[in-house]
């Protein structure tokens, strides 16, 4: 086994959720069993030209982070970035079915009320409608319905921020995966840089991985000083085992960032850039993958059939990973199956779309490139090949 999903499994998650799939393996699949989110018909208005999606996520122990890197510092915008994370985990899972406007959000943030107080979550509810004024002036309107916000502090150690979104879509204009064919190009969009609707720069990390992330790069002051900030039964040898404090620096691009920055970027939305691309190339986009939980695995949950993937022009890792892998020891295999790498947005199409594809992320300030291709499957197994600086890994599925 290796050795960060032994540390995964110490500290109590699953990096690829099986228990989580096993649970809902009975459930119904909705109408496009592949596509990226769940689909029903129109239960709302009974048209049969709509359909109906309902979503939930959040930024998941990211927040632990926010309220390490609040204590040390008193920065209380960090949360701002905790507001954008629960959001866009949602919105761009959506993105990957082509929902790209007039969505509704509701929140649902639980804390500890001895240890989180109400500037917090003033600052993560502005924070929400914050992130949503911005993404309305490229035309991408998000509706802010509330939501519940509960003192739980029997249940939540520190804070958890989650989101639904719901909408109400056109059949036509839905992005499904079951177009996903041999021949195929894959176009990834860089997760790190400055987008030119980013404030400033992006680590990539997403909100994924971040208990592996955390825990493996931060060092044992905060098991000590925020015991809060972590499961009590767990094993001292899988707490905290880094050698980084959240305001040490490293350098990224020339310039020193500070290693809390890097792990608390707030995970980066493609709605804008989605928008314009299903917009303007809507029939070339043969499927999206959101490269979230699950790494540069992720697409083969969607696959509908059994179908090679290659991968073999990928982004260079941006510095937090290198960060991570130093820290953790963990090899590439692993990297790449828990984190995005480097692109945490894929675009299946023809080689021809994908030139245009490539020119409209580069019109946002957003790097992408053809990271690899599908082909047909060899003795009907589908596999997936990852291919880079750390060689060659391969998964059969």
């Amino acid at each position: 086994m290796p050795f960060k999903t032994k540390l995964y499994a110490k500290r109590g998650v699953s990096a690829q959720k099986e228990e989580v799939h096993a649970a809902i393996q009975k459930l119904d699949q909705g109408l496009f069993p592949h596509a990226f989110c769940k689909i029903y018909p129109d239960f709302l208005c009974g048209d049969e030209a709509f359909v109906n999606i309902m979503h939930a996520d959040g930024a998941g122990t990211k927040s632990i982070l926010a309220y390490l890197y609040w204590k040390e510092t008193g920065d209380i915008d960090v949360w701002k970035g905790i507001a954008q994370d629960a959001v866009a985990m949602n919105l761009d899972d959506l993105l990957c079915i082509g929902i790209t406007d007039n969505l509704l959000f509701s929140s649902t943030i639980d804390r500890n009320k001895s240890v989180i107080n109400g500037a917090v979550l003033e600052a993560v509810i502005n924070g929400t409608q914050s992130f949503f004024d911005t993404l309305k002036e490229y035309g991408v309107h998000i509706h802010y319905l509330g939501g519940e916000t509960a003192d739980v502090g029997d249940v939540v150690r520190t804070i958890a921020v989650n989101g639904t979104m719901t909408a109400r879509w056109p059949k036509a204009k839905l992005i499904t995966n079951e177009k996903i064919k041999a021949g195929n190009v894959i176009v990834g969009f860089s997760s790190a840089g400055k987008a030119n609707y980013e404030q400033e720069y992006n680590s990539g990390l997403g909100s994924n991985g971040l208990t592996s992330a955390r825990h493996d790069v931060l060092n044992k002051h905060y098991a000590n000083q925020y015991p809060e900030t972590f499961e009590p039964a767990l094993n001292d040898e899988v707490v905290y085992i880094g050698k980084n404090k959240m305001t040490d620096t490293i350098m990224v691009d020339g310039q020193p960032m500070q290693v809390g920055k890097l792990l608390l970027s707030p995970t980066r939305t493609y709605a804008p850039l989605l928008k314009k691309i299903v917009e303007e190339q809507f029939d070339a986009v043969d499927g999206i993958i959101h490269c979230s939980g699950g790494g540069q695995t992720k697409c083969m949950k969607y696959l509908p059939g059994k179908l090679s993937i290659i991968k073999d022009h990928l982004f260079e890792p941006p510095p937090v990973f290198k960060l991570i892998q130093e820290n953790s020891g963990s090899d590439w295999k692993e990297m790449y199956q828990v984190f995005n790498m480097g692109h945490r947005l894929e675009i299946f199409t023809d080689a021809f779309s994908a030139a245009k594809m490539i020119q409209t992320a580069a019109s946002f300030g957003i790097e992408a490139q053809i990271v690899g291709r599908v082909e047909a499957p060899i003795n009907n197994q589908s596999t997936l090949l990852l291919k880079g600086h750390f060689g060659e890994v391969v998964f059969e599925y």
